[in-house]
């Protein structure tokens, strides 16, 4: 070990003793993490690990890339915090940039701030400002954040923290079911949503989605189901947010994930993959809707000029790499990859998902040991030196949505070792009680 790492005991030890009991970790045996290269992590005592997570979607381009640092760094060295009560260069330049060269349809105005909750917390907020109305829409199982009303839009139960939530929430049915195929499963979501709007449509200021359900199990619904979603809210004059927060900035081979829809929201958050790992947050929206958001306000460190520039360096990178292209094609191979072990795993039943936004579902035919198996095949998958994620209702679904500059070869040979992980895996007697100290 060396001499300045502590250890994850130690760590560990701190974390019970100074962190709330709110706060959990993946593995039974998890690794301290010192360092990171592009698509790889190191722990302390130097051993390598592939990272298929990008932690949960935010380093895109890659750990600690040095193309985006350099300009991080440049910026540091310069000037590092001023509020926007100043005038500064870097976030009106990135601004400028999001509205000419990222942003779907007729948004162009961005208030920036300093994380996903808190964009979708403004863009709620928005919403209300701008329709002068209370209520709002959402789907069921999706995750929009912490704050108060990004709680309350939350169908997720696990994260629904609060007993006192908004109580203006009404949740359609999601365009998922087990029971169903993706078809009527969003035939009925999208029912369900004309009977509520012709219930009480007038009360409603917006509805909140996630154009894939990420924290719920990778959802991906039809190509037409946003559209006619837009059209059904529109005849209401209700907003549609699209909370881009996970699937922003070429995650999905998109730029945007409503852009495989072909949807331009009248809202869209975006967060994560836009700072690689340092923090921002936005939401925009057009001149119309923004000219409703004219009470003062401001944000101490949204669009702090660090946070900036290297989101300019992020949207270059992106660029000169082509990333969004890349991710297509990429989530293609770990697709196809992963459906062919699906033939030979029965207990993975479904592969979903949009670039390397990508899900597989695993199911061992007893509900109340899936999700023990996947923590187990977490689990063996970072003990051969790779790291993947888990998702959905039932915590069973893993993961993948690694940087996009992840190389071929590792996704084949990450597939490898999962076959042979999914080989060996055993899922009863003592694996009932593994769960302690994990993410659940």
């Amino acid at each position: 070990m060396h001499p300045t790492y502590i250890g994850p005991e130690k760590v560990l030890e701190k974390r019970k003793q100074y962190f709330f009991p709110c706060t959990h970790h993946f593995y039974q045996d998890p690794p301290q993490i010192v360092q990171g290269s592009m698509h790889q992590l190191i722990d302390h005592t130097g051993k390598t690990y592939t990272d298929f997570f990008a932690g949960v979607s935010v380093v895109a381009c890659g750990h600690c890339n040095e193309h985006i640092t350099a300009k991080t760094i440049e910026q540091l060295t310069k000037l590092q915090h001023t509020t926007t009560i100043y005038l500064t260069e870097p976030m009106v330049q990135l601004a400028e940039r999001l509205a000419n060269e990222c942003l779907p349809g007729e948004l162009k105005r961005t208030f920036f701030c300093n994380s996903g909750s808190e964009a979708n917390e403004g863009a709620l907020l928005l919403a209300r400002l701008h329709t002068r109305r209370k209520d709002f829409l959402a789907l069921e199982y999706g995750l929009h954040g912490r704050t108060f009303l990004t709680m309350g839009v939350t169908g997720m139960p696990m994260w629904r923290t609060d007993d006192y939530l908004d109580p203006h929430v009404t949740f359609i049915p999601r365009p998922y079911d087990e029971e169903l195929d993706v078809e009527d499963a969003a035939h009925r979501s999208i029912e369900a949503l004309r009977q509520v709007l012709a219930e009480k449509g007038n009360t409603f200021a917006a509805m909140i989605v996630e154009p894939i359900q990420g924290n719920g199990g990778m959802i991906v619904p039809p190509d037409w189901y946003f559209r006619e979603m837009k059209v059904l809210l529109a005849e209401y004059g209700i907003l549609l947010i699209a909370d881009e927060i996970q699937t922003g900035f070429g995650r999905t081979g998109r730029m945007f994930a409503m852009d495989h829809y072909g949807v331009a929201p009248d809202i869209i958050t975006m967060a994560k993959a836009l700072g690689n790992g340092v923090p921002i947050g936005a939401f925009a929206t057009t001149d119309a809707i923004a000219a409703s958001f004219n009470r003062p306000s401001a944000s101490t460190f949204g669009g702090n000029p660090v946070s900036a520039a290297t989101a300019m360096a992020v949207l270059d990178y992106i660029q000169q790499e082509q990333l969004v292209a890349r991710s297509a094609e990429l989530g293609n191979q770990l697709k196809d990859g992963l459906r062919t072990l699906q033939v030979k795993h029965s207990v993975i039943t479904d592969v979903r998902g949009k670039g390397l936004m990508v899900g597989a579902e695993l199911n061992t035919g007893e509900a109340s040991l899936d999700a023990v198996l996947t923590d187990r095949v977490l689990e063996k998958m970072k003990n051969r030196g790779y790291l993947i994620g888990k998702n959905g209702v039932g915590r069973n679904v893993l993961a993948f949505q690694p940087p996009l500059i992840m190389p071929e070869a590792e996704i084949d040979a990450m597939l490898s070792v999962l076959d042979e992980v999914l080989s060996k895996a055993v899922y009863a007697g003592e694996e009932r009680g593994a769960k302690d100290g994990r993410d659940s």
